[in-house]
């Protein structure tokens, strides 16, 4: 199991699934943030409203004082996008301009708070090298999970949101038992299968809203927004049957496969990321301690 460090670096909230494109493999028009916390992140436009604002339910969230709690919103018509202000206290600028509505064009820049974002076509050349990039920042090149960095970055943010609205939070780290003998008797590009399956399992088991990375070897965690330990412990055991579940054939041999998976959720007195991070490790060890196949959590029964 892989030791934790404190890091608690602080960030806001929206989760956003960067390697996964919209119908067709086009890389759609977007958001680039080139200033505020969340430095570098894309967020995909398309069809539907996007609202940015302070509000829990804003579809891209800036916790400032300064940002109104629905801001602006960006909508899409037949010749493109255009902003519109909300009747914020502090406005929405444009190209360092206040704007009441604006048609967005490729390379405007958008200031709200102290963010500022840029608006990219599809069909700039730049969107699409910056598609690519942030693939590669941000996503696992096996399971094209996110990888532990970006994790690290959406839990950080997820972790402020529960704070300042006193919403649940959970979190699972599923450890795959005994994955060295698969990778010792079968090879590694077999355990390499294996994972990959898992990856898909999770991914189909979780909501949209919930954060699924890679974040070791064989160690995975889905982060669980609006869920209680309860709630969180409940869905650890579905996802352990259903992987449980799960048949591979290795140089022509039937196999399973089982994990253990440990259960935490924020609660006063965690001041950071790594706090809820020890807090699943350590029922992590517990399962592992326990024989192995299990979910613990601290609502779990005594060994």
């Amino acid at each position: 199991m892989t030791q934790r460090s404190n890091d608690a670096s602080t960030t806001q909230r929206k989760t956003m699934h960067p390697h996964r494109r919209v119908g067709g493999g086009e890389v759609p028009a977007c958001l680039v943030v080139l200033q505020g916390q969340r430095l570098g992140q894309r967020i995909n436009l398309g069809d539907e409203p996007l609202i940015i604002g302070r509000a829990p339910e804003a579809d891209f969230q800036i916790i400032e004082r300064s940002v109104s709690r629905a801001h602006c919103r960006i909508t899409r018509e037949p010749a493109g996008y255009r902003i519109k202000d909300l009747d914020s206290t502090n406005k929405t600028f444009l190209n360092d301009q206040p704007i009441i509505e604006a048609e967005l064009k490729d390379g405007d820049h958008l200031g709200i708070g102290s963010y500022v974002l840029k608006f990219m076509d599809r069909s700039s050349v730049e969107a699409r090298y910056h598609e690519e990039l942030y693939q590669l920042a941000t996503a696992d090149p096996l399971t094209d999970l996110y990888n532990r960095r970006q994790f690290l970055e959406l839990i950080d943010r997820e972790i402020v949101r529960a704070a300042n609205y006193k919403r649940p939070l959970s979190l699972l780290i599923i450890d795959l038992d005994h994955f060295k003998l698969i990778n010792d008797e079968f090879g590694h590009p077999n355990g390499d299968l294996v994972l990959k399956r898992v990856a898909l399992c999770l991914r189909g088991h979780s909501r949209e809203e919930s954060i699924v990375a890679r974040i070791g070897g064989e160690e995975f965690a889905v982060v669980l927004p609006e869920h209680d330990l309860a709630q969180a412990e409940e869905f650890a055991e579905s996802l352990r049957r259903a992987l449980s579940e799960l048949e591979f054939t290795l140089n022509d041999t039937a196999k399973k496969i089982t994990v253990s998976i440990g259960a935490a959720n924020w609660k006063p007195g965690m001041t950071s990321t790594g706090d809820l991070m020890q807090a699943a490790d350590e029922q992590l060890y517990r399962a592992k301690q326990g024989g192995r196949n299990l979910v613990r959590s601290t609502l779990s029964a005594a060994d």
